[in-house]
């Protein structure tokens, strides 16, 4: 058990020191994955103890929030592979079209 709790210590510091040397920029959307993470999470809970009446409006809400992940991922790794150069606004032009055509889906699901 000692033996695993070592290797986890190891993997969190030199997850950590790498870290240190990510820029801003992938930073702020690693912040905001995990944010809509947090929140499908969130609602999924609340959908498992309070109960999913609208089910159509959880379904909706919960595939916003992980499209909203992956979309944001797949940012971040087309920012990464570039190095945050003049190329990153490309990509940022096609986040946000897949981000508004994945909301207008949503709002016509909910009806």
């Amino acid at each position: 058990m000692a033996q695993h709790l070592d290797t986890l210590k190891e993997i969190a510091s030199s997850f950590s020191a790498a870290y240190v040397k990510t820029p801003t920029k992938l930073k702020i959307l690693d912040a905001f994955s995990v944010c809509a993470l947090a929140t499908a999470v969130l609602q999924f809970v609340y959908a498992k103890l309070v109960g999913t009446f609208p089910f159509n409006a959880f379904l909706a809400g919960f595939f916003c929030c992980v499209g909203t992940f992956v979309l944001t991922l797949s940012l971040r790794m087309k920012v990464a592979e570039h190095g945050g150069k003049p190329t990153a606004a490309k990509e940022f032009g096609g986040y946000a079209l897949a981000m508004l055509t994945l909301f207008i889906a949503a709002v016509n699901y909910i009806g």
